[in-house]
């Protein structure tokens, strides 16, 4: 269920926003990403009809409070995480050029994991994906971090790559639990722009190019930028939502700088195959609870479910 947040409030919710910055890299190679708190853990999902289709779905629960990026992830910050990791991340060139703060576009899923695990270990954490010899695999029971929930994602890791609830809360969902339509913090089409950080803007109805990451239209209601329009953006979810077979489908969202405002609606995803790299195709990243924190806030969790289904037994 859609509701409506006013300009004015909307811009009050913002001005509480908390975000943190990290820095990763030395020297010359060092870079931050900004993060913006994803709180209200524990949360009721969204739920609706996907776009064109009779499907339902749920979607934006996430049990914990954790970081979202509030940019997509720039074409400087996977440069110079191949100067200092030697990671060998191609990008495929942008229209109107290669700028440092660009998204890293053309980047395929696989690549995106490389870079997150990058970010782990070179941060003294646990890569957060199983890649040996240059092929993803799935965590196995006797890895350590393994969880059965999620084979893709190690538990022990602080970096990854988006999940599909996680890139929708941050995008489609308020602090007060309710949901919008487009990741502005309401159900009002945002205004087409070519650049900007104006309230209700985006970037995307055929526009010549993506903008700048940080200048990639307004905010949503967590302070997040760029979840509609701009490029689409891997989530580290399976399409089919069972995170079960290392080379299926992944899950895409928020459209780019060219479509329509469907693309950008909370309804309509799209997929692709993890190899698969376009220049209207990159990805932000999530940053999580201490795993200690973390377990402990999933196995509440579920104590809670279990307590719940007892009393409606």
């Amino acid at each position: 269920m859609k509701n409506f947040m006013t300009p004015l409030l909307l811009m009050a919710v913002l001005a509480d926003a908390q975000t943190i910055t990290e820095t990763f890299g030395s020297g010359a190679n060092a870079f931050s990403i900004e993060f913006v708190t994803i709180g209200n853990p524990g949360n009721a999902p969204d739920t609706g009809t996907y776009f064109n289709t009779a499907t339902s779905y749920s979607a934006g629960s996430v049990a914990y409070t954790y970081h979202l990026g509030k940019h997509e992830v720039s074409r400087d910050m996977i440069n110079k995480a191949n100067s200092i990791g030697s990671l060998g991340i191609a990008m495929v060139d942008l229209i109107g050029g290669n700028g440092s703060n660009r998204p890293a576009s053309g980047v395929t899923w696989y690549e995106a994991a490389k870079f997150v695990n990058w970010l782990n270990i070179s941060t003294g954490s646990t890569a957060a994906y199983k890649i040996n010899d240059g092929i993803f695999q799935l965590w196995l029971p006797g890895d350590s971090g393994y969880s059965a929930n999620n084979p893709f994602r190690n538990s022990l890791a602080k970096y990854v790559i988006a999940s599909r609830d996680e890139w929708y809360k941050g995008a489609y969902g308020k602090p007060d639990g309710s949901w919008s339509k487009y990741p502005n913090g309401s159900d009002t089409t945002p205004a087409a722009v070519a650049n900007g950080t104006l309230l209700n803007t985006a970037v995307y109805n055929g526009q010549f190019s993506p903008a700048d990451i940080t200048s990639a239209g307004g905010l949503s209601a967590y302070g997040t930028m760029g979840q509609g329009g701009n490029v689409w953006e891997w989530t580290e979810t399976a399409f089919d939502g069972v995170n079960d077979t290392a080379g299926e489908d992944r899950e895409l969202r928020g459209g780019n700088w060219a479509q329509q405002q469907r693309f950008l609606e909370a309804t309509f995803r799209n997929f692709d195959n993890p190899t698969k790299e376009y220049n209207s195709l990159g990805f932000r990243i999530a940053s999580l609870p201490e795993p200690s924190s973390l377990s402990l806030l999933l196995a509440g969790g579920a104590v809670l479910m279990a307590g719940r289904r007892r009393k409606s037994d």
